[in-house]
């Protein structure tokens, strides 16, 4: 009796971690609208090797979308450029803060008319880390993490979740706080080693990063990865690259098969978690551009 008793808690367990949706709250709404392409541009050029770029620029937002490759990878780069940094937005699977709410990125971002729009950092996927999402406080558990915090006048700045707490983070104007990490650019000098995958799974994988070159301009990249066509990229390679690319500061989101990009309401690369097929992993946030 005690063997089927812990058997059935134990799959209730499973379930109750990794499947059954709990929802904790809702996202405050905003009114959004949907983006329309004004200006595209299509040309071929050898920098970096570089294989595509297309520029839209509409109501003070441009964006110019590069596609490179190196490291025998894939990688899309969007270069965004606001004039106010509170185009720059999170959004929650659902409209809702919870567990196990998840939808695919390109479904959120449809949901909120997002003319961009990348995975966040899947904090559905854990029980702590900071979560605080268009200056609203959702979690002040500690993970530790180290975590990318974006205050209300468009600044990066990444903090130790062990040397200030969440609510600290939102009184100092924090709008957003991403829990995932690690830094990989800061203060324009790689901030991980060679030997930073220890419990990051492979070394070579898609990667979803964000990070700013200056005040109003940002950078959103997601790399392919785990096929014959895109190997992928380790952090260290990520970090590289962000670097080449002029950036300031820039954190590593969620990757694997979460790693997503949306452009105009159309997936710009090839999400995968195996390998064998691509078709995007349900998450449960964005990071976007919108209104």
């Amino acid at each position: 009796m005690t063997a089927l008793a812990l058997t059935v808690f134990t799959g209730y367990a499973l379930l109750d971690t990794f499947v059954i949706p709990r929802s904790y709250g809702t996202m405050p709404q905003t009114v959004d609208i949907a983006a329309e392409e004004v200006q595209a541009a299509v040309q071929e050029t050898s920098v970096q090797e570089e294989i595509e770029q297309e520029e839209t620029t509409q109501d003070g937002i441009t964006v110019e979308l590069t596609e490179y490759r190196e490291n025998d990878t894939t990688i899309y780069v969007a270069d965004v450029w606001v004039t106010d940094p509170s185009q720059l937005k999170t959004a929650l699977a659902g409209g809702t803060y919870g567990k196990n709410v998840k939808d695919a990125t390109s479904d959120i971002a449809e949901d909120v008319d997002a003319i961009l729009a990348i995975n966040g950092d899947f904090y559905g996927a854990r029980n702590s880390g900071y979560v605080i999402r268009n200056g609203v406080l959702y979690r002040s558990t500690s993970s530790g993490a180290e975590d990318l915090v974006i205050y209300e006048d468009g600044s990066f700045a990444i903090i130790d979740e062990d040397e200030v707490t969440a609510e600290q983070l939102l009184a100092d104007g924090a709008v957003q706080v991403l829990s995932f990490g690690p830094a990989l650019i800061e203060d324009r000098e790689i901030a991980v080693t060679k030997s930073e995958e220890v419990g990051k799974a492979m070394a070579s994988n898609p990667r979803t990063a964000i990070g700013i070159c200056e005040d109003g301009h940002y950078v959103f990249v997601v790399s392919d990865g785990r096929t014959d066509e895109s190997e992928g990229l380790s952090l260290y390679e990520l970090a590289e690259f962000l670097q080449e690319l002029g950036v300031e500061t820039a954190y590593n989101l969620d990757g694997g098969g979460s790693s997503t990009m949306v452009y105009q309401g159309e997936v710009v690369n090839n999400p995968t978690t195996s390998g064998n097929s691509a078709k995007e992993r349900s998450v449960s946030d964005i990071v976007y551009i919108g209104y």
